[in-house]
């Protein structure tokens, strides 16, 4: 199985071009971010619990995401090409504990998708995207503070990953097709 991490800022295009590498390589997504605005939308008590947290642009503890990743990926089933991680892991602990529950089921991460890109151009997409996707953390004010979180809990991974020999560095600014020409190599690479 291909096992696909795709990694980057807020607003870095991590969703754009998951729906691309879901196109061409088949895999299954997993995308932390689209779960949990569904439980938040359903009301549901972690959809509650998390929503206290992403309002204040702050990190849904470890323990929340780690049981709802495993159950998502098991009703997945067997019989896929591979999985994409979109929004997982977010800090070494959540990166251990993936390779833990992988491994688990005889799987590993194969590469990592860096996507890169300065900060005042994810500022400028999240409030772009915040006009049309209705979420309500796609403001500046939140954005920066998302940033800041990605910058001293999120971005160790990048190390944590070129260790492991998995990072791809992706510069995330060009055209769509442009990146994504960039990280289907990469994948076919790894």
């Amino acid at each position: 199985m291909k096992n696909i991490v795709i990694f980057g800022a807020p607003g870095s295009g991590k969703g754009t071009q998951s729906d691309k590498i879901i196109a061409e390589f088949g895999v299954a997504h997993i995308s932390t971010g689209d779960v949990l605005r569904a439980e938040i939308k359903a009301g549901t008590e972690l959809g509650k619990t998390a929503s206290g947290y992403i309002n204040e642009g702050k990190l849904v503890p470890d323990s929340l995401i780690i049981d709802m990743l495993a159950s998502t990926l098991d009703s997945k089933g067997k019989d896929i090409p591979g999985v994409i991680f979109d929004g997982f892991p977010r800090t070494i602990a959540q990166a251990e504990a993936l390779d833990k529950m992988l491994e688990e089921r005889g799987e590993k991460v194969s590469t990592v998708i860096g996507l890169e890109v300065d900060d005042e151009e994810l500022i400028k997409r999240i409030i772009a995207r915040g006009k049309t996707s209705g979420r309500a953390d796609d403001n500046e004010k939140t954005a920066k503070k998302r940033l800041d979180t990605y910058y001293s809990q999120t971005l160790p991974l990048k190390d944590f990953y070129i260790a492991q020999g998995k990072y791809a560095k992706i510069n995330g600014v060009g055209s769509i097709d442009d990146i994504y020409a960039a990280i289907s190599k990469a994948i076919k690479e790894a």
